[in-house]
């Protein structure tokens, strides 16, 4: 299991001493937990330090979640719902459903319509709840978590108390006080890790695991990730070598970065890397701004100013090897079509194909590129792709003199809307 990692340029190139010698600093940062931010570095070493006992309570919830529930609402914003819902989308099989259990997410919008007609349709489902919040106070959530705990309350009487597991800070908060007033089973939101590096705690193994999926196997491509990016190595360590082009390529006058992929699967996984790299880096005037692309698609759209548009970005392409299920073209009677040139050829080899024309296409039109490829989408991989983006955004963030894992800037928005909405103390 491995992220290949492929510049358009010639990386050693890169490698001045000066960045040498800031890069083993970077690492020592992190690995020894000392770096801006330090405080929030628990996620390092957080998949080696998982404990057997912990990932059987989840998978054991998770069971009984599906022994008698239909559909499972997670109610949170941002890392509280963008991890795990990056992982079911990853391993779904399109149009089937692939466990008893359906996973629905609230308190990631605010909207009147989507609140109301989701408790239409969980009236004819048997429901739990599982509310994530480090405080449990932030907007947006806790405007869904109200109206759903009154319509578990009024539905399920004093069975609701069952049916809603809360996922907070472990000493303090009104979340937590709730969850002990009302004998919520609880789960804990580690202090030291942030909620957009925290998908392998129970923020995002408990919807995983409910929705059928093998949280060992995550975990454990998680942790073969930790493993292996600890090592300080500038060729071997694919976590650095990603951050070394990103820097040189801001350096270069390249503030944006799209990130293209072609199967639809890794939609949400694009998502959470924007979350990720945008709050990480997004600071003090600085940073790479994370955007992304789903091909062929957006090649029908976007494509037209990757090609041709300002001269601001660069783009890397997300790759899978292998996939699961496939179809491969026939050779039709009257080719009216004018496709049987493509007989023989399966549609993931066509992707490969489009891929390869887009790449010159676009590497010809003047757009940077790296291309990361990961061999296919299981439990295993996936846990050891969003580790490395992890680490790599630690990177990337420490060789811009920032911290990875604060947000002043989303501050800012919440205030002002205290203020606009005349919340007692704004």
């Amino acid at each position: 299991m491995k992220i290949s990692v492929n510049y358009s340029e010639d990386y050693q190139s890169l490698l001045t001493e000066e960045l040498h010698n800031k890069l083993e600093a970077t690492h020592d940062f992190i690995q020894s937990k000392t770096g801006l931010g330090s405080d929030f570095l628990g996620w390092v070493n957080w998949p080696s330090s998982t404990q057997q006992a912990f990932l059987q309570d989840i998978k054991q919830t998770a069971e009984h979640i599906r022994s008698n529930s239909d559909v499972l609402v997670v109610i949170g914003i941002g890392g509280s719902y963008l991890g795990s819902k990056a992982v079911l989308e990853s391993l779904a099989t399109p149009f089937q459903k692939d466990s008893q259990l359906e996973v629905i997410f609230a308190g990631q919008l605010v909207s009147g319509a989507y609140l109301k007609q989701l408790i239409t349709y969980l009236d004819s489902k048997e429901v739990t709840l599982n509310v994530i919040s480090k405080s449990g106070t932030t907007t947006e959530p806790a405007i869904a978590f109200r109206f759903l705990r009154q319509y578990m309350e009024a539905r399920y009487g004093e069975e609701a108390a069952a049916r809603i597991i809360v996922t907070t800070d472990e000493e303090k908060g009104a979340l937590l006080s709730l969850a002990k007033e009302k004998g919520y089973k609880r789960y804990v939101v580690p202090e030291d890790i942030g909620g957009r590096y925290s998908v392998f705690t129970a923020v995002g193994l408990l919807p995983i695991a409910a929705a059928g999926h093998n949280i060992d196997q995550l975990i454990a491509g998680a942790k073969q990730a930790e493993e292996e990016f600890q090592v300080m190595d500038v060729h071997s360590n694919a976590a650095i070598k990603y951050a070394v082009i990103r820097n040189h390529l801001y350096g270069k006058g390249y503030p944006v970065e799209i990130m293209a992929t072609f199967d639809e699967k890794l939609k949400y996984v694009q998502e959470w890397w924007k979350q990720l790299f945008g709050e990480s880096e997004g600071k003090e005037g600085k940073g790479i701004f994370p955007a992304s692309v789903l091909y062929s698609t957006d090649l029908h759209s976007l494509g037209q100013y990757i090609q041709d548009g300002k001269r601001m970005l660069f783009e890397t392409f997300l790759m899978v090897e292998q996939v699961s299920d496939d179809l491969t073209v026939f050779e039709a009677e009257d080719n009216r079509d004018e496709l049987n040139y493509l007989s023989g050829l399966t549609l993931h080899d066509f992707n490969k194909a489009c891929h390869e024309a887009t790449a010159s296409a676009h590497l010809d039109g003047g757009v940077p590129q790296i291309t990361l490829t990961m061999e296919q989408l299981d439990e295993e991989h996936i846990g050891h792709l969003l580790y490395f983006y992890m680490m790599t955004c630690a990177y990337s963030a420490y060789l811009l003199d920032i911290n990875p894992f604060d947000q002043p800037g989303v501050e800012d928005y919440k205030r002002n809307i205290f203020k606009i909405l005349k919340k007692p103390g704004y």
